[in-house]
């Protein structure tokens, strides 16, 4: 009996038409072009305006783009996966009100947060359902409207954040293709760096909380970009250890969008070539779980099948991890 593999066999993407540069925002905090640039490397990024709107409204728009790129009905969906940081509503789940919008109303559909590490937590976990046997069809979305936890009078972290969507359909195959292996961490030390402090069960939204603006993403920078560089390139070598992996047999490197010197970091430890590295962060910034997938979607015609990816994120949690994949199409 052969080995059932996960390959991703579509890609699908949206991210907003409001575009918010670094110019705009010497308009609104003590900062500059230049001080943005060189420390993230990001020169703009997209914004969801509209308050009415939330992650539901760009993840509905990847998945539909993603459906008709496929030719897949929406009844032939079995499973939903949603990486999200900024849900719709406590509950119920985004991936329930994205299920109900496209018409997908035959699978089961759940909400997972892993913050920027939730795209590689989710296609692990959709890829864990295919392999099985059981399930043919299994979306894994990332949608992130961070623009609604982002403080913006906060010039430390508002540069940092942007929203996007991006989506990926994992189908079975016997093929020696898709996601080939995964190392995912869970490190919870890292909670006072990186968190928002008020909005859960542990401390409820209140007028003081709003007022001491509580409610926006709360980040100690040095801490983070330390913990982020040595975690990432200690997974990204761990990957390529356990799977006798040169540099050169690496076609790309897809790392999370957080910050270019992370970026170089890993690349430069790595030993890969920057024309070999997916880098999209100038245009869009930090979007959390999206960045990774919403790179697949953009690079998705430079792709061709059996190229290897890796890919590695970090994020809030600590988490942290990389997947080894070999594009299918």
């Amino acid at each position: 009996m052969r080995t059932i593999h996960a390959i991703i066999t579509g890609v699908g993407g949206y991210v907003p038409d409001a575009i918010l540069t670094n110019e705009d925002l010497t308009k609104l905090v003590d900062t500059s072009d230049e001080w943005i640039t060189t420390r993230t490397g990001i020169k703009e990024r997209r914004i969801l305006k509209d308050p009415s709107l939330g992650s539901s409204y760009m993840g509905t728009k990847a998945i539909t783009q993603l459906l008709e790129k496929t030719h897949t009905k929406p009844e032939e969906v079995d499973a939903i996966i949603c990486s999200t940081t900024t849900p719709d509503y406590i509950f119920p789940s985004t991936a329930s009100i994205m299920a109900e919008n496209c018409g997908i109303r035959n699978a089961f559909a759940y909400d997972l947060s892993a913050a920027c590490s939730g795209f590689l937590f989710g296609l692990v976990n959709g890829a864990t359902f295919v392999e099985s046997g059981r399930y043919k069809k299994v979306i894994v979305v990332s949608t992130e409207k961070m623009s609604s936890i982002t403080d913006y009078t906060d010039r430390t972290t508002c540069p940092l954040f942007g929203d996007g969507a991006a989506c990926v359909m994992l189908e079975p195959s016997n093929e020696e293709l898709g996601l080939i292996d995964s190392v995912l961490h869970t490190d919870g030390s890292g909670f006072p760096y990186l968190h928002i402090k008020a909005g859960g069960s542990a401390n409820p939204i209140s007028h003081e909380a709003i007022d001491n603006r509580q409610i926006y993403t709360y980040q100690e920078g040095q801490q983070v970009f330390k913990a982020a560089t040595s975690k990432l390139v200690e997974a990204s070598n761990e990957m390529r250890r356990r799977n006798n992996l040169s540099a050169d047999d690496v076609t790309w490197v897809v790392p999370h969008q957080a910050n270019m010197r992370i970026i170089d970091s890993i690349t430069r430890t790595m030993k890969i070539p920057m024309e070999k590295v997916m880098v999209n962060i100038q245009k869009y910034g930090n979007t959390s779980s999206a960045s990774i997938p919403i790179c697949l979607w953009e690079f998705e015609s430079q792709l061709k099948k059996g190229d290897v990816l890796i890919m590695s994120a970090f994020g809030a949690g600590f988490s942290w991890g990389s997947v080894y994949l070999k594009w299918a199409y």
